[in-house]
């Protein structure tokens, strides 16, 4: 019988790019996105008992993951001024391929949105049914399909702007 340690660790190997995104698109340096990487999997395993399999377990861990960065999120926008970034073409590595630089360039925008809009792009990006983005967040489905479609309106035109 293998252990609840064990299938939790493989819960997490096996999600792992899940909480990455999540923690890259909440935080601006290697160093914050290691600690809310280290901060989410403790959250998900101090709660992995509650888990009644309800829902599907991607569904329970992003919900999990983006509840824990909100909360830090809010924590620490309380001791800083501002969230915005300063968007340079010139900031990204110039030996990076067209295809990566458009990816960074995406996350950088992701970062500028308020944080449930930032949450529905994560799970947009990680083809997440509208079902299940709605669940999450406490929205209809037809209110996160609505919202997603202006999101992608405003990703489409800030890209264009910095690129």
């Amino acid at each position: 019988m293998i252990s609840r340690e064990k299938e939790f660790a493989q819960l997490i190997k096996d999600n792992q790019g899940l909480i990455i995104k999540v923690s890259r698109l909440y935080t601006n340096s290697l160093e914050d996105e290691e600690d809310l990487f280290q901060e989410i999997v403790l959250q998900l395993w101090r709660s992995y008992d509650s888990f009644k399999g309800n829902s599907k377990i991607s569904t329970w861990m992003y919900r999990v993951a983006l509840n824990t960065a909100i909360t830090l999120f809010r924590k620490k926008s309380k001791s800083l001024p501002t969230n915005e970034l300063d968007i340079n073409h010139r900031d990204f590595i110039e030996d990076e391929d067209d295809k990566q630089q458009q990816v960074s360039l995406l996350y950088t925008v992701i970062k500028t949105l308020p944080n449930v809009e930032r949450a529905i792009v994560t799970m947009y990006l990680d083809d997440l049914p509208y079902k299940d983005i709605a669940e999450n967040l406490g929205i209809t489905e037809v209110n996160a399909r609505v919202k997603m479609n202006r999101l992608k309106k405003t990703l489409k035109e800030q890209m264009e702007k910095y690129a």
